[in-house]
């Protein structure tokens, strides 16, 4: 079965609001994934970002290796085929990435977390366009975060100041043509995503599954020029399960698309590091009484990394 998500109209958000809020919230119960059309970040933009990730890709592995940092838990530059892996599998992934961070001015107030970009030699455009990507998702990202902010009764920029030097990732995924998978092995084993949102583009290519409310992997088809956008733990941990994370996996497919690369760049959508994860009063009653003790947004972000071998 393949069932279409449901697909939003972003620049309707201005016009309805408060309908619109609700509706996503709605949305997001129900489903876990919403794509988004509208969203203003144009095709040129993604193809310039997509060519020098695949240029990057396509070096030799020696060349690429030269841009892993595992002291600094890999949360920029590469990380090498085969190290990821998901909390709870003995397997890795059958995928290698590269990470991208926010820049920063000389009044980093983090410098040992908000680190330096790398940017490989090799590919002396992934800069420009590489980042470009990343500024452009984020301010999508905002005009979300905004409507959620509505649907959990808090003001429409309450998440503005507590994301502006957040951790946030743009992280192009590779997914090698496969022939030397385990069995069992997967491209993405399943997992739930550890930021506020994910948006990712990209994702044409068949093989990402949702797992539904009702237990059943749903493969998910989206529309060519769509944003998918996915609830994280974070938020879902700071709404106390009103905007609950959905698991999902990226799996094999059949041949012959086995044997063809799979490319996908998901933003990942994090809080600034100092913020308290601590569950907002509006989604405590009686009935849904809170989950979950505070944490720092940098503490949770590192012990999940631990769970899933990056550091």
């Amino acid at each position: 079965m393949s069932v279409a998500i449901p697909i939003v109209d972003l620049s309707e958000f201005q016009q309805h609001k408060r309908e619109f809020a609700k509706q996503l919230g709605q949305q997001y119960q129900q489903f876990g994934f919403v794509g988004f059309v509208n969203h203003g970040i144009d095709d040129e933009l993604l193809n310039n970002a997509r060519r020098v990730f695949t240029d990057f890709f396509a070096l030799d592995k020696a060349v690429k290796e030269q841009y892993e940092k595992p002291e600094i838990a890999r949360v920029r530059g590469y990380t090498g085929y085969g190290v990821e892996q998901a909390k709870g599998f003995t397997q890795p992934d059958l995928k290698e990435l590269w990470h991208i961070g926010r820049e920063m001015s000389d009044d980093n107030p983090y410098p040992d977390v908000l680190l330096p970009n790398l940017w490989p030699d090799e590919v002396p455009a992934m800069r420009e366009h590489g980042y470009a990507l990343f500024q452009a998702l984020e301010a999508v990202g905002q005009k979300i975060l905004a409507a959620l902010a509505l649907y959990l009764d808090l003001d429409e920029d309450w998440f503005v100041d507590k994301t502006d030097h957040g951790t946030s990732i743009l992280r192009a995924l590779h997914y090698p043509p496969i022939i030397d998978a385990e069995p069992g092995q997967v491209r993405a084993a399943q997992h739930e995503d550890i930021n506020l949102i994910t948006l990712l583009v990209g994702s044409e290519q068949a093989g990402l599954e949702i797992l539904s409310r009702s237990g059943e992997w749903i493969p998910i088809t989206t529309i060519e020029g769509t944003i998918v956008v996915n609830i994280g733990d974070m938020l879902q941990r700071l709404s106390n399960h009103c905007l609950p994370s959905t698991t999902h996996r990226v799996v094999n497919p059949d041949s012959p698309a086995a044997k063809q690369s799979r490319y996908s760049m998901p933003f990942f959508m994090h809080l600034n590091p100092e913020f308290v994860l601590q569950t907002l009063p509006s989604c405590i009653d009686e009935q849904h009484p809170n989950r979950y003790q505070p944490i720092s947004a940098y503490d949770y972000l590192m012990e999940r990394l631990r769970e899933i071998k990056l550091t």
